[in-house]
């Protein structure tokens, strides 16, 4: 069965600190929780850059590059009418539907991709059922640790404690 530990603290500033030395103690699976963003939490958690600026290029390359290949295959290729003495492949007529689809295809990539990226839907975290832990969305900053087989909860609850935090609780998660 998996365990968390969590911890209330006063300030962001003793979160961040604790979050730094408990992940240069070797801990993994550590989360902060706060009303608003903490500058530095990103590197104090050790978070890897977000996936989705990537994705975002990939799905407006692949709309754009869709979309060329669409008006050729409709106007050069498929179904060929030369009005006027017009190119079949005009480039410069083929722009605006080329944005639209890179866009469309970006932007679907980004509300997709976020989904993914977050491992959402979960609609339950163990975390959620720790004493006062709805204080996170007001004004306290609660630090969260998912802990190992080899991780010992009191060392770590005692850890916490030295690192100024208010309370200590330890959560079992339900559903292992």
């Amino acid at each position: 069965m998996r365990r968390w530990i969590v911890a209330e603290f006063a300030a962001p500033e003793t979160s961040l600190e604790a979050a730094r030395r408990l992940r240069a103690s070797g801990l993994t699976g550590l989360d902060l929780h706060s009303p608003f963003p903490i500058e530095g939490s990103d590197e104090a958690l050790g978070l890897r850059p977000s996936p989705i600026p990537g994705a975002v290029l990939c799905g407006g390359l692949i709309g754009a590059g869709f979309g060329y290949w669409l008006q050729w295959f409709c106007n050069a290729h498929d179904f060929p009418i030369n009005v006027g003495g017009r190119p079949l492949q005009s480039a410069p007529a083929f722009v605006p539907i080329v944005f639209e689809l890179g866009v469309l295809f970006g932007s679907a990539a980004a509300f997709f991709g976020m989904f993914v990226a977050a491992r959402l839907p979960r609609l339950h975290h163990p975390v959620f059922e720790a004493d006062g832990f709805r204080s996170a969305s007001v004004d306290r900053f609660w630090l969260s640790a998912s802990l190992g087989p080899g991780d010992d909860p009191e060392h770590v609850r005692a850890r916490l404690a030295d690192l100024g935090a208010l309370r200590v609780e330890i959560v079992p998660e339900e559903n292992p």
